[in-house]
Protein backbone atom coordinates (compact mmCIF):
# COMPACT_ATOMS: atom_id res chain seq x y z
CA UNK A 1 0.00 0.00 0.00
CA UNK A 2 1.45 3.36 -1.03
CA UNK A 3 0.33 6.26 1.12
CA UNK A 4 1.41 8.85 -1.38
CA UNK A 5 -0.08 7.93 -4.78
CA UNK A 6 -3.12 10.18 -4.12
CA UNK A 7 -5.29 8.07 -6.47
CA UNK A 8 -8.21 10.52 -6.40
CA UNK A 9 -5.95 13.16 -7.95
CA UNK A 10 -5.95 15.42 -4.88
CA UNK A 11 -2.30 15.66 -3.89
CA UNK A 12 -1.80 15.92 -0.16
CA UNK A 13 -5.14 14.32 0.76
CA UNK A 14 -5.61 10.97 2.48
CA UNK A 15 -9.26 10.30 1.84
CA UNK A 16 -10.89 13.57 2.91
CA UNK A 17 -8.07 14.48 5.32
CA UNK A 18 -4.89 16.51 4.95
CA UNK A 19 -4.61 19.34 2.43
CA UNK A 20 -2.89 22.71 2.61
CA UNK A 21 -4.72 25.41 4.59
CA UNK A 22 -2.38 28.35 5.00
CA UNK A 23 -2.39 32.14 4.58
CA UNK A 24 -1.87 33.16 0.98
CA UNK A 25 1.41 34.83 1.92
CA UNK A 26 2.91 31.35 2.50
CA UNK A 27 1.70 29.84 -0.77
CA UNK A 28 4.93 30.40 -2.71
CA UNK A 29 7.05 29.11 0.18
CA UNK A 30 5.04 25.92 0.62
CA UNK A 31 5.05 25.34 -3.16
CA UNK A 32 8.83 25.76 -3.20
CA UNK A 33 9.09 23.16 -0.46
CA UNK A 34 6.68 20.78 -2.19
CA UNK A 35 8.60 20.99 -5.47
CA UNK A 36 11.97 20.49 -3.78
CA UNK A 37 10.77 17.47 -1.81
CA UNK A 38 9.21 15.94 -4.94
CA UNK A 39 12.56 16.32 -6.68
CA UNK A 40 14.32 14.67 -3.73
CA UNK A 41 11.97 11.67 -3.87
CA UNK A 42 12.62 11.22 -7.59
CA UNK A 43 16.39 11.21 -7.05
CA UNK A 44 17.58 7.71 -6.01
CA UNK A 45 20.83 9.24 -4.74
CA UNK A 46 18.91 11.34 -2.21
CA UNK A 47 17.53 8.37 -0.23
CA UNK A 48 20.94 6.72 -0.32
CA UNK A 49 22.55 9.92 0.98
CA UNK A 50 19.95 10.04 3.74
CA UNK A 51 20.49 6.42 4.79
CA UNK A 52 24.26 6.82 4.82
CA UNK A 53 23.95 9.97 6.92
CA UNK A 54 21.72 8.19 9.43
CA UNK A 55 24.12 5.25 9.64
CA UNK A 56 27.24 7.35 10.12
CA UNK A 57 25.76 10.11 12.31
CA UNK A 58 22.87 8.60 14.26
CA UNK A 59 23.91 4.95 14.53
CA UNK A 60 21.21 3.33 12.40
CA UNK A 61 19.96 0.71 12.02
CA UNK A 62 18.54 0.66 15.54
CA UNK A 63 18.13 -2.91 16.82
CA UNK A 64 15.10 -4.85 17.98
CA UNK A 65 15.30 -6.37 21.45
CA UNK A 66 13.41 -9.40 22.77
CA UNK A 67 11.96 -8.55 26.19
CA UNK A 68 12.27 -12.03 27.65
CA UNK A 69 11.77 -11.05 31.30
CA UNK A 70 8.69 -8.96 30.62
CA UNK A 71 7.25 -11.65 28.34
CA UNK A 72 7.73 -14.32 31.02
CA UNK A 73 6.31 -12.04 33.71
CA UNK A 74 3.12 -11.35 31.76
CA UNK A 75 2.65 -14.69 30.06
CA UNK A 76 1.10 -14.79 26.63
CA UNK A 77 2.77 -13.22 23.60
CA UNK A 78 6.49 -12.71 23.14
CA UNK A 79 7.30 -9.00 23.25
CA UNK A 80 9.92 -7.33 21.07
CA UNK A 81 10.82 -3.65 21.02
CA UNK A 82 12.19 -1.46 18.23
CA UNK A 83 14.93 0.63 19.86
CA UNK A 84 14.49 4.16 18.51
CA UNK A 85 15.67 5.27 21.95
CA UNK A 86 19.20 4.33 20.84
CA UNK A 87 19.30 6.99 18.14
CA UNK A 88 21.60 9.98 18.56
CA UNK A 89 19.65 12.54 20.67
CA UNK A 90 17.56 9.74 22.15
CA UNK A 91 14.50 9.39 19.93
CA UNK A 92 13.04 8.85 16.46
CA UNK A 93 12.96 12.63 15.92
CA UNK A 94 16.48 12.65 14.48
CA UNK A 95 15.21 10.62 11.48
CA UNK A 96 12.94 13.44 10.36
CA UNK A 97 15.18 16.39 11.14
CA UNK A 98 18.26 15.05 9.38
CA UNK A 99 16.14 14.37 6.30
CA UNK A 100 14.66 17.85 6.43
CA UNK A 101 18.17 19.22 6.91
CA UNK A 102 19.14 17.73 3.54
CA UNK A 103 16.02 19.27 1.99
CA UNK A 104 16.78 22.63 3.62
CA UNK A 105 20.28 22.58 2.18
CA UNK A 106 18.84 21.96 -1.31
CA UNK A 107 16.48 24.89 -0.80
CA UNK A 108 19.41 27.15 0.03
CA UNK A 109 17.91 28.23 3.38
CA UNK A 110 20.26 29.29 6.18
CA UNK A 111 17.91 29.37 9.18
CA UNK A 112 15.59 26.75 10.70
CA UNK A 113 12.74 27.05 13.17
CA UNK A 114 10.82 24.33 14.95
CA UNK A 115 8.19 23.68 17.58
CA UNK A 116 8.65 21.12 20.32
CA UNK A 117 6.60 19.63 23.13
CA UNK A 118 8.58 16.85 24.78
CA UNK A 119 11.76 18.61 23.70
CA UNK A 120 13.11 15.69 21.69
CA UNK A 121 12.27 17.34 18.36
CA UNK A 122 13.81 20.60 19.50
CA UNK A 123 16.92 18.80 20.71
CA UNK A 124 17.18 16.93 17.42
CA UNK A 125 16.61 20.10 15.37
CA UNK A 126 19.29 21.98 17.30
CA UNK A 127 21.63 19.06 16.68
CA UNK A 128 20.87 19.07 12.96
CA UNK A 129 21.34 22.84 12.78
CA UNK A 130 24.76 22.55 14.39
CA UNK A 131 25.70 19.73 11.99
CA UNK A 132 24.63 21.68 8.87
CA UNK A 133 25.60 25.16 10.07
CA UNK A 134 22.07 26.65 10.20
CA UNK A 135 20.86 29.34 12.60
CA UNK A 136 18.14 27.86 14.81
CA UNK A 137 15.17 29.00 16.90
CA UNK A 138 12.94 26.61 18.85
CA UNK A 139 9.44 27.49 20.09
CA UNK A 140 8.31 25.62 23.18
CA UNK A 141 5.33 26.09 25.49
CA UNK A 142 6.39 27.50 28.84
CA UNK A 143 4.82 24.53 30.64
CA UNK A 144 6.93 22.18 28.53
CA UNK A 145 10.08 24.28 29.03
CA UNK A 146 9.69 23.64 32.73
CA UNK A 147 8.87 19.94 32.60
CA UNK A 148 11.48 19.15 29.90
CA UNK A 149 14.37 21.23 31.26
CA UNK A 150 17.16 18.74 30.32
CA UNK A 151 16.31 19.04 26.63
CA UNK A 152 16.14 22.84 26.87
CA UNK A 153 19.63 22.83 28.37
CA UNK A 154 21.01 20.83 25.45
CA UNK A 155 19.20 22.89 22.81
CA UNK A 156 20.77 26.04 24.21
CA UNK A 157 24.23 24.47 24.48
CA UNK A 158 23.95 23.41 20.81
CA UNK A 159 23.44 27.03 19.82
CA UNK A 160 19.66 27.21 19.44
CA UNK A 161 17.54 30.04 20.78
CA UNK A 162 14.70 28.57 22.84
CA UNK A 163 11.61 30.79 23.02
CA UNK A 164 9.10 29.96 25.81
CA UNK A 165 5.53 30.46 24.55
CA UNK A 166 3.19 31.88 27.18
CA UNK A 167 -0.01 32.01 25.09
CA UNK A 168 -2.92 29.59 25.50
CA UNK A 169 -2.15 26.39 27.41
CA UNK A 170 1.58 27.05 26.91
CA UNK A 171 2.06 23.60 25.32
CA UNK A 172 2.62 22.07 21.88
CA UNK A 173 -0.37 23.61 20.06
CA UNK A 174 0.73 27.07 21.09
CA UNK A 175 4.34 26.42 20.08
CA UNK A 176 3.19 25.41 16.58
CA UNK A 177 1.18 28.63 16.27
CA UNK A 178 4.22 30.73 17.17
CA UNK A 179 6.45 28.85 14.73
CA UNK A 180 3.96 29.51 11.92
CA UNK A 181 3.94 33.23 12.78
CA UNK A 182 7.73 33.30 12.60
CA UNK A 183 7.71 31.51 9.24
CA UNK A 184 5.36 34.09 7.73
CA UNK A 185 7.82 36.88 8.54
CA UNK A 186 11.06 35.08 7.59
CA UNK A 187 10.16 33.07 4.50
CA UNK A 188 13.18 34.03 2.38
CA UNK A 189 15.88 32.44 4.53
CA UNK A 190 13.94 30.15 6.89
CA UNK A 191 12.74 26.54 6.70
CA UNK A 192 10.16 25.34 9.23
CA UNK A 193 11.25 21.89 10.44
CA UNK A 194 7.82 20.67 11.51
CA UNK A 195 8.33 17.82 13.94
CA UNK A 196 5.45 15.46 13.35
CA UNK A 197 3.40 14.13 10.45
CA UNK A 198 0.81 16.89 10.73
CA UNK A 199 0.36 20.36 9.30
CA UNK A 200 -0.04 21.43 5.68
CA UNK A 201 1.04 19.27 2.75
CA UNK A 202 3.82 18.28 2.11
CA UNK A 203 4.72 17.94 5.82
CA UNK A 204 2.64 14.81 6.62
CA UNK A 205 4.08 13.09 3.54
CA UNK A 206 7.63 14.34 4.08
CA UNK A 207 7.84 13.44 7.76
CA UNK A 208 6.29 10.01 7.06
CA UNK A 209 8.79 9.45 4.24
CA UNK A 210 11.79 9.98 6.49
CA UNK A 211 10.28 8.07 9.43
CA UNK A 212 9.55 5.08 7.18
CA UNK A 213 13.15 4.03 7.83
CA UNK A 214 11.86 2.65 11.16
CA UNK A 215 9.35 0.31 9.56
CA UNK A 216 11.69 -0.74 6.75
CA UNK A 217 14.28 -1.84 9.28
CA UNK A 218 11.80 -3.41 11.70
CA UNK A 219 10.23 -5.60 9.03
CA UNK A 220 13.60 -7.02 7.95
CA UNK A 221 14.73 -7.44 11.56
CA UNK A 222 11.61 -9.32 12.68
CA UNK A 223 11.89 -11.71 9.75
CA UNK A 224 15.53 -12.35 10.65
CA UNK A 225 14.91 -12.73 14.41
CA UNK A 226 11.61 -14.62 14.46
CA UNK A 227 11.26 -15.96 10.95
CA UNK A 228 7.94 -14.20 10.45
CA UNK A 229 6.18 -10.89 10.91
CA UNK A 230 4.72 -9.80 14.26
CA UNK A 231 1.04 -10.32 14.99
CA UNK A 232 0.67 -6.80 16.37
CA UNK A 233 2.66 -3.56 16.23
CA UNK A 234 2.13 -0.87 18.88
CA UNK A 235 3.20 2.78 18.73
CA UNK A 236 2.25 5.88 20.69
CA UNK A 237 0.49 8.70 18.84
CA UNK A 238 0.64 12.41 19.55
CA UNK A 239 0.98 13.92 16.11
CA UNK A 240 1.82 10.42 14.90
CA UNK A 241 5.27 10.45 13.27
CA UNK A 242 6.78 7.42 15.02
CA UNK A 243 3.58 5.43 14.51
CA UNK A 244 3.29 6.10 10.79
CA UNK A 245 7.02 5.44 10.57
CA UNK A 246 6.92 1.91 11.92
CA UNK A 247 3.47 1.09 10.49
CA UNK A 248 4.76 1.65 6.95
CA UNK A 249 6.83 -1.49 7.24
CA UNK A 250 3.67 -3.59 7.62
CA UNK A 251 0.85 -1.81 5.76
CA UNK A 252 0.81 -4.41 2.99
CA UNK A 253 0.51 -7.28 5.50
CA UNK A 254 -3.14 -7.49 6.63
CA UNK A 255 -2.28 -10.22 9.14
CA UNK A 256 -0.28 -7.64 11.14
CA UNK A 257 -2.58 -5.55 13.34
CA UNK A 258 -1.45 -1.95 13.81
CA UNK A 259 -2.34 -0.27 17.13
CA UNK A 260 -2.04 3.49 17.67
CA UNK A 261 -1.83 4.36 21.37
CA UNK A 262 -3.08 7.78 22.46
CA UNK A 263 -2.86 9.76 25.71
CA UNK A 264 -5.79 8.81 27.92
CA UNK A 265 -4.67 11.26 30.61
CA UNK A 266 -7.00 11.26 33.57
CA UNK A 267 -9.64 9.37 31.56
CA UNK A 268 -12.62 10.41 29.43
CA UNK A 269 -14.02 13.91 29.78
CA UNK A 270 -13.30 17.31 28.30
CA UNK A 271 -9.87 18.61 29.27
CA UNK A 272 -8.79 15.30 30.82
CA UNK A 273 -6.94 13.71 27.92
CA UNK A 274 -5.49 13.99 24.41
CA UNK A 275 -7.16 10.87 22.94
CA UNK A 276 -8.64 12.21 19.73
CA UNK A 277 -9.90 8.91 18.31
CA UNK A 278 -9.85 6.32 21.10
CA UNK A 279 -12.34 8.17 23.31
CA UNK A 280 -14.46 9.37 20.39
CA UNK A 281 -14.41 13.01 21.52
CA UNK A 282 -12.80 14.57 18.43
CA UNK A 283 -14.47 15.92 15.32
CA UNK A 284 -13.32 16.98 11.86
CA UNK A 285 -11.95 20.49 11.58
CA UNK A 286 -9.34 22.64 9.90
CA UNK A 287 -6.48 24.10 11.94
CA UNK A 288 -2.71 24.51 11.78
CA UNK A 289 -2.70 23.98 8.03
CA UNK A 290 -4.59 20.68 7.77
CA UNK A 291 -7.99 19.01 7.84
CA UNK A 292 -8.17 16.21 10.39
CA UNK A 293 -9.74 15.27 13.74
CA UNK A 294 -9.35 17.79 16.56
CA UNK A 295 -10.52 18.02 20.14
CA UNK A 296 -12.85 20.98 19.69
CA UNK A 297 -16.31 22.26 20.47
CA UNK A 298 -19.15 22.76 18.00
CA UNK A 299 -17.80 26.21 17.13
CA UNK A 300 -14.30 24.96 16.31
CA UNK A 301 -12.73 26.23 19.54
CA UNK A 302 -9.99 23.87 20.68
CA UNK A 303 -10.39 22.07 23.99
CA UNK A 304 -7.69 22.05 26.64
CA UNK A 305 -5.77 18.77 26.63
CA UNK A 306 -3.86 16.83 29.25
CA UNK A 307 -1.20 14.12 29.24
CA UNK A 308 1.60 13.07 31.52
CA UNK A 309 3.69 13.03 28.32
CA UNK A 310 4.41 16.46 26.81
CA UNK A 311 4.85 15.00 23.31
CA UNK A 312 1.32 13.54 23.27
CA UNK A 313 -0.38 16.66 24.66
CA UNK A 314 -1.79 17.79 21.31
CA UNK A 315 -5.25 18.63 19.95
CA UNK A 316 -4.95 17.06 16.47
CA UNK A 317 -3.75 13.87 14.86
CA UNK A 318 -1.92 12.81 11.70
CA UNK A 319 -4.42 12.87 8.78
CA UNK A 320 -2.84 9.73 7.30
CA UNK A 321 -3.55 7.75 10.47
CA UNK A 322 -7.14 9.01 10.56
CA UNK A 323 -7.62 7.78 7.00
CA UNK A 324 -6.09 4.39 7.84
CA UNK A 325 -8.35 4.17 10.90
CA UNK A 326 -11.46 4.84 8.81
CA UNK A 327 -10.26 2.22 6.32
CA UNK A 328 -9.99 -0.29 9.19
CA UNK A 329 -6.23 -0.69 8.86
CA UNK A 330 -5.24 0.95 12.16
CA UNK A 331 -6.87 0.47 15.57
CA UNK A 332 -6.75 3.27 18.14
CA UNK A 333 -6.52 2.71 21.90
CA UNK A 334 -5.53 4.87 24.85
CA UNK A 335 -3.51 4.52 28.05
CA UNK A 336 -4.22 6.66 31.10
CA UNK A 337 -1.54 8.44 33.13
CA UNK A 338 -1.92 5.82 35.88
CA UNK A 339 -1.48 2.95 33.41
CA UNK A 340 1.61 4.65 32.03
CA UNK A 341 3.13 5.03 35.51
CA UNK A 342 2.64 1.34 36.22
CA UNK A 343 3.95 0.27 32.81
CA UNK A 344 7.05 2.41 33.29
CA UNK A 345 7.76 0.86 36.68
CA UNK A 346 7.32 -2.63 35.24
CA UNK A 347 9.51 -2.12 32.17
CA UNK A 348 12.28 -0.50 34.22
CA UNK A 349 12.30 -3.23 36.86
CA UNK A 350 12.01 -6.23 34.52
CA UNK A 351 14.16 -5.13 31.58
CA UNK A 352 16.36 -2.22 32.69
CA UNK A 353 14.87 -0.02 29.98
CA UNK A 354 13.67 3.54 30.60
CA UNK A 355 11.29 4.44 27.76
CA UNK A 356 10.08 8.00 27.30
CA UNK A 357 6.68 8.69 28.79
CA UNK A 358 5.32 9.03 25.26
CA UNK A 359 6.62 5.58 24.27
CA UNK A 360 5.38 4.11 27.54
CA UNK A 361 1.80 4.63 26.32
CA UNK A 362 2.50 1.99 23.67
CA UNK A 363 4.07 -0.29 26.28
CA UNK A 364 1.02 0.18 28.54
CA UNK A 365 -1.45 -0.95 25.87
CA UNK A 366 0.80 -3.85 24.84
CA UNK A 367 1.22 -4.93 28.49
CA UNK A 368 -2.57 -4.97 28.92
CA UNK A 369 -3.10 -7.09 25.79
CA UNK A 370 -0.09 -9.46 25.74
CA UNK A 371 -1.39 -11.83 28.48
CA UNK A 372 -4.56 -12.39 26.44
CA UNK A 373 -2.58 -13.70 23.46
CA UNK A 374 -1.08 -17.14 22.90
CA UNK A 375 2.55 -17.93 23.65
CA UNK A 376 3.07 -18.56 19.94
CA UNK A 377 2.13 -14.97 19.12
CA UNK A 378 4.61 -12.11 18.72
CA UNK A 379 4.14 -8.39 19.28
CA UNK A 380 6.41 -5.45 18.51
CA UNK A 381 6.45 -2.17 20.44
CA UNK A 382 8.08 0.94 19.03
CA UNK A 383 10.15 2.58 21.77
CA UNK A 384 10.18 6.00 20.11
CA UNK A 385 12.46 7.59 22.71
CA UNK A 386 14.26 7.17 26.00
CA UNK A 387 13.18 8.63 29.33
CA UNK A 388 16.23 10.68 30.28
CA UNK A 389 14.37 13.84 29.27
CA UNK A 390 11.48 12.95 31.59
CA UNK A 391 13.45 12.76 34.83
CA UNK A 392 11.56 15.63 36.48
CA UNK A 393 8.14 14.47 35.29
CA UNK A 394 8.83 10.85 36.17
CA UNK A 395 10.11 11.79 39.62
CA UNK A 396 6.96 13.84 40.22
CA UNK A 397 4.73 11.11 38.81
CA UNK A 398 6.39 8.49 41.00
CA UNK A 399 5.88 10.69 44.05
CA UNK A 400 9.43 11.94 44.73
CA UNK A 401 8.83 14.93 47.04
CA UNK A 402 12.16 16.68 46.45
CA UNK A 403 11.83 16.64 42.67
CA UNK A 404 8.19 17.75 42.90
CA UNK A 405 9.23 20.97 44.64
CA UNK A 406 12.02 21.48 42.13
CA UNK A 407 9.78 21.20 39.07
CA UNK A 408 7.18 23.53 40.57
CA UNK A 409 9.86 26.16 41.18
CA UNK A 410 11.03 25.79 37.58
CA UNK A 411 7.50 26.14 36.27
CA UNK A 412 7.02 29.38 38.21
CA UNK A 413 10.32 30.76 36.92
CA UNK A 414 9.04 30.39 33.34
CA UNK A 415 5.66 31.89 34.05
CA UNK A 416 3.81 28.57 33.69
Amino acid sequence: MSLFDFPDGREGYYGPYGGTFLPEILSSTIEELRACFAECKRDPAFWQEYVELMESYSGRPTPITFLENLSNHLGGARIFVKREDLNHTGSHKINNVMGQGLVCRRLGKTRVIAETGAGQHGYATATMAARFGFRCRIYMGAVDVARQRPNVFWMERLGAEVVPVTDGQQTLKDAINEALRDWVTHMDDTHYVLGTACGPHPFPEMVSYFQSIIGREARTQMLAAVGRLPDRVYACVGGGSNAIGIFQGFLDDPEVELIACEAGGRGPGRGNHAARIAYGDASVGVAQGMKTFFLQDEHGNMWPTHSIAAGLDYIGVNPILVHLWEEGRVRFDAATDDQVREALRLVMRTEGLIPALESTHAFAVAIAEAPKLGTDEVILVNCSGRGDKDIFTIAEALDDEGWRHFIRDKARSYGA
